[in-house]
Order: structure tokens, then sequence, then C-alpha cells
């Protein structure tokens, strides 16, 4: 049954109503390593089961006319964020980002482990790239536990550490582990703690056990002896402080540690950002090291070292789907050929991440993931830009006649009724009262605020949450404790139908309410005194933070967490107490 595009989308065409999928007059790019040929690739049930020149279509199959077009693997990204700080902000529009770029696999390193079951459930709801969503370990005062907690990013400081944790985080089923070996701030700022080898070795030693790859944050030539002597599976940056020796390739043959160097993160000037003047020392800093990273790519290429495809999307200046692109541009700029670039784009990216026997190449038995182009990327690295149709398990998700969710067009989940109580700190599990794991939250840096939080004892049957902290050695230093209204901070809750927040606290000087939102966060001023007593704090005396995110007027229907925080001298010492946390 031949088909165009327009006809599929009135048909409301989906991989249910098609069973069988022809692509004809497609030049095929397998990603083998093979010269691209003419073929027809014929999918089934979202596999692939012919690749040929001639293959019998099956009755009622849908064809896919590809005449004068590349049909493609689809990309992976092995290194991004789907945070609310990059662009775009919100997980559909991520997904629809990448679907438009190609790229059918990314690797997540932002969301917290607790946020992974929820975060499955709403990708599920979405047409979106494959997502591996990936735990992530660091040492205390590192790069990575510079700016979450430990349900954020766990905190290891030796082997006995980095075993247990990756034990316990097991309980989440992450897709990958990170680690964040390296704490050099690219001469930028100050070192971070790094993560010795002993700690390093046992992390990767125990993901292996429990069947998870490893990618680490390296970026200095030093660390990548110590990140392949420790069998990691992808360096996960690029090795830029210097040029790398005859050893450092050795060592990451020997020990098949893989090399994804995000260029796009790295490139002084970005695509479409305003040059700095010429004169600029942080300008001729950054391409210092940029051309270290160019040049370390093309040595470690031409050495037999697998080079994969991250890019560190989701960071400034380097948005999703675009940048997995410009990856591919920026490794020819290296030297890579065409050819070499779209293999780190696709089977290397999959040979990396152990994917290699499920997709990743155009071969009979591999998932039908699949993007066809308007070009010959393999001539002209540019042409990847020219995207018509993305297959993904063998569903078309982007291109003429493409069906996607409802769900891709929201910024957001449906939010869910607030329950009245939030946390009366009685369960005895150490989970909220709406059954969600609390945070610490404290100011960001090296130089951070050091807190302990815990349930203690309230009277004979009563318990408070008790927080006590050194400050760091800052004027805006804090701490405290939020408590997500919906496990993992993915689904807002909807407060509407309340006026504030009341709770019972007792301290010795400043607090403060926060309220975290989809469009930002939100505090107002708390006084914690000697004895107990307990606040009301109105919605409309809440005022929002600046920042990235700062903009709009309170809505009360994108909830996230809600938390009280202590704030005294840099330096100086806090205590409190907070119990019977709800809205009224």
């Amino acid at each position: 049954m031949w088909m165009s595009g327009a006809a599929m989308a009135l048909a409301g065409w989906s991989a249910a109503a098609a069973p069988a999928v022809a692509i004809v007059g497609a030049t095929v790019f397998d990603g083998t390593g093979a010269a691209p040929r003419p073929a027809t690739v014929l999918i089934v049930d979202g596999r692939i089961t012919e690749v040929a020149a001639k293959v019998a279509i099956p009755r009622g199959a849908v064809v896919v006319d590809a005449k004068g077009e590349a049909l493609l693997p689809g990309f992976f990204d092995v290194h991004t964020h789907w945070t609310p700080g990059g662009v775009p902000a919100t997980t559909p529009q991520i997904a629809n980002a990448y679907l438009a770029a190609g790229v059918t696999t990314t690797d997540d390193f932002n969301p917290a482990p607790e946020s992974f079951e929820a975060r499955r459930k709403w990708l599920a709801m979405l047409a979106t790239p494959h997502v591996n969503l990936t735990a992530r370990m660091s040492v205390p005062g590192g790069h990575g536990a510079d700016w979450g907690d430990r349900t954020t990013a766990k905190w290891v400081a030796g082997p006995q550490s980095a075993r247990a944790e990756v034990r316990a985080v097991m309980a989440y089923k992450p897709d990958l582990m990170k680690g964040f070996q390296d704490g050099w701030r690219y001469g930028s700022g100050a070192d971070n703690n790094s993560m010795d080898l002993a700690t390093l070795s046992a992390l990767v030693d125990e993901a292996h056990k429990n069947g998870l790859k490893v990618l680490t944050h390296t970026v200095t030539v030093a660390r990548g002896k110590e990140a392949a002597r420790a069998k990691v599976d992808v360096i996960a940056h690029s090795l830029q402080d210097a040029e790398v020796d005859q050893e450092t390739i050795d060592l990451m043959k020997a020990n098949g540690t893989a090399y994804a160097p995000t260029l796009a993160v790295y490139e002084p000037v970005k695509p479409g950002a305003k040059a700095p003047a010429e004169d600029d020392p942080r300008l001729k800093q950054s391409r210092a090291r940029f051309a270290h990273a160019l040049h370390n790519v093309k040595t470690l290429h031409d050495a037999g070292v697998q080079v994969a495809l991250g890019t560190d999307a989701g960071m400034p200046g380097t948005p999703h789907g675009t940048s997995t692109l410009h990856e591919m541009e920026l490794l020819v700029l290296a030297g890579l050929t065409p050819m070499d670039a779209l293999l780190a784009g696709t089977a290397n990216s999959a040979k990396a991440l152990g994917l290699a026997d499920d997709r990743g190449t155009i071969e009979k038995g591999k998932r039908a993931d699949l993007v066809l182009i308007k070009g010959t990327p393999w001539t002209d690295i540019a042409d990847v830009r020219k995207t018509d149709r993305v297959f993904i398990d063998g569903k078309l998700v982007f291109g003429p006649g493409a069906v996607v969710p409802a769900a891709n067009a929201a910024s957001s989940l449906a939010p869910t009724p607030a329950s009245a109580t939030i946390d009366d700190f009685e369960r005895a599990d150490g989970r909220s009262t709406v059954d969600t794991l609390r945070t610490d939250d404290f100011d960001r840096g090296s130089d951070r605020s050091v807190e302990v939080a815990q349930v203690v004892p309230r009277g004979a049957n009563d318990h408070a949450l008790l927080l006590t902290a050194s400050l760091g050695q800052k004027d805006d230093a804090y701490a405290g404790v939020d408590v997500p209204l919906n496990r993992g901070s993915i689904q807002p809750a909807d407060a509407r139908a309340f006026k504030g927040v009341r709770f019972d606290v007792q301290g010795d000087g400043k607090a403060a309410l926060v309220v975290n939102t989809l469009g930002g966060r939100w505090t107002a001023p708390v006084e914690a005194e000697a004895q107990w007593r307990t606040v009301e704090v109105p919605f409309s005396a809440l005022a929002r933070e600046g920042g990235r995110q700062a903009a709009g007027a309170w809505r009360g229907d994108d909830l996230l967490e809600v938390g009280v925080i202590a704030a005294g001298a840099p330096g100086g010492k806090v205590w409190m107490q907070v119990d019977n946390l709800r809205f009224y």
C-alpha cells in the first residue's frame, strides 16, 4: 500500500496501524563502516527485518518513498542534561528538539534517582528519544556535590562508600552511572576536590557488577589516565589542559575507555553568540583549551580510541538537538572525516553504552531508530541539519505525516490536587507524609554550608525535624530542607484551594518559608524563636527570587516543593526545628 506523508496524517497513522514499514529509494549509511549504498529497509514490529537492494514488501505495508535521500541510524547524544535551566527548558519540548534533529537515544545526567520512576512514566506519554537516566556520584566538596545534595548526587569519599552508594542507588533502576572524577574548573575557578583512583575503581567495579556502564566528568590529562586505569567506559568531556601523551592513549585502548569530547559546550564563541573582544583574557584562555580539545580528539581517534558523541546539552549556550548536530561538525573541524563523525554519533556511541546489539546500525534484527536526511552527510557533514523524517521503534515521530501525542505540546504534567498535610514528620521510614524523600537545601559552591537534618522526638508521642548547620563563609549562606509534593518533584501540585502554609517552628533567628514552583522559587521571611510557635504564611506574602526562571506571577497550581531554611552570619552556626508543615 503506497501512502504519502499527508495521507498518513489523515489516516492517523501509527505503528499499530502499520505492522510493516518499507523505506525505499534511499541511500543507506548503515553505520557498519560500509560505503553508503541504495537499499530498501523493511521494518516489522519496530525492528529491521531486511536491508537489501530488492525486498519483498508485505501486503498492507506502509511504503515511504525516500528517493534522493540518505537513511542513517538515529543519532546518539551520550551527555545531556534535561534541566529547566537549558534550551528548551521543559521535558516535552526537549524531546521535540531531539526528534527534530534525528537524535533517537540520549543519556540524561540531570535527574535525581528519586525522580526516575516518575520521569519514566512521563516519558512513556511522549514521542521521545530513548532516555537513559543516570545516577551521579561525586566526592564531598567536588564538582557535582557543589550544587546538589546527597539525594541528587551521591557523595563518596572512598572505595567502601563508593560501593555502598552504587548498591543503594540500584533500587531506583538507573540505566547508567556517572562519576564526577575531576574537579578542575578550566582554570577559571577553584579546583574542587577530585575522586581518587581507588574510589573511582571501586565505583566502576561495583557498577559493572550491577550491569551498568560508567561515564565520567574528566577534563585533565592526568585524570584521564586515572579514568582509563579504573576502566571507565566513557570519558564524557574533553581532556583540555594539555595534549594527550602516548601513555594516555595506551591506557584508554588497553582498558576499552571511549571518548565523548563534548566540543559543543567548550566552543569559545558558540553559534549565535556575540564574540567578546579579541583581547579578552577569558577568550584567549578558552581558545587555548579548545585547541587542546580539538587536537586530543583527533589524536585519540587516529590512535584507535573509540570516539562517541556527547554535548553537555542543557548547559549555557548548548541547546538540545542542534548541539548534537553541531558536535558532528566540530568533530570534522578537529580533523575527523564526515564518515568518522557520523560513526561517532551512531555505532560508536551505541558500542560505548553497551547497546550495539540493539541499535546504532541499520542491520537485520536491530531496533528501527532511523533518520532520513535530504543530503549526503558523509560528504558534507553540514547536511546532518537537513532532517526530513525520523523513526523511533519503526514509528514516524518527526516529519511529514508524523502523529505524536498531545502531551508533546504541553510544557508539564497536569497538576494533582495538593494534600493539606505536607509533612508531620511521623513516618518511621524517613519519608514525608506525602511519601516523598526530603532534600537538603543549602547554598551552592565549594565552600558551602554543612548541615544535618534529622527527625527527633517532640514530646512523648510526637516528632519534629531538627536542622543544625555550620554556615559557609559567605553573605548568603543558609541551610534548610525541602519536601517534594510529588515523588521526585516531577508532577506539580495544585494548591489553589488553600490560602497559604502553616507550620510550627522553633530556632535561633532568621528563617524563611520556601516554595519551589515550575516558574521559580518563592520565599517569605519567618522568625524562629527559642520557644515553639505556629506561623501562617499566606501565598500573597511570598516574593519571587531572581534567576533565569524569574518571570510571571504566582499561579498556585505549579508547586513542586515546600521547605524551610535558616540563615545567619557567615561561618556561624544555626539550628531550627519544624513540625506540622501543611497548607491552610
